[in-house]
């Protein structure tokens, strides 16, 4: 199985926010961190505010912000968001196979999804969390938290 860019992405946004939550991080400086597109940033972020997990705030002083504390973000949930999950042609939208009124794969390749999937959702944000991650990520000049909780 293969997450698309856009997935971790997304994971990362969400990890650099949540080792931040004591200001509003903004995506320039998630970036400039990670090294990645800021304009593919954006629309990872999009999909993260219009998923729930993500609050932004517009104007001067804003930014970006978890919706809800980093335990409650399922990591299950931020994937079945993020991620469109078509393994196979037959699964998708776009479906010409010939094979597909006979085939077994499709619903061999959904039960797999659907275990990797579950199998994720027994993980929050949280759990991604650590003390290299937070030294790694920690704006300390912005915050006020001296140390890794």
């Amino acid at each position: 199985m293969y997450l698309t860019q856009h997935t971790d992405f997304g994971l990362r946004v969400l990890i650099y926010a949540a080792v931040n939550d004591d200001d509003l991080v903004n995506i320039s400086e998630i970036a400039d961190t990670y090294q990645i597109s800021k304009s593919h940033l954006m629309k990872v972020v999009t999909a993260l505010v219009k998923g729930g997990f993500l609050t932004g705030i517009r104007g001067k002083g804003g930014g970006l912000k978890l919706a809800r504390p980093a335990e409650e973000i399922n990591i299950g949930h931020v994937i079945r968001c993020l991620e469109p999950m078509v393994l196979v042609e037959c699964m998708g939208d776009k479906n010409n196979c010939l094979l597909t009124p006979n085939c077994r794969l499709a619903g061999m390749l959904s039960g797999a999804t659907q275990a990797f999937l579950n199998h994720l959702e027994g993980f929050s944000l949280a759990d991604l969390l650590n003390k290299p991650t937070f030294q790694l990520l920690y704006r300390a000049e912005s915050g006020s938290r001296a140390a890794w909780p």
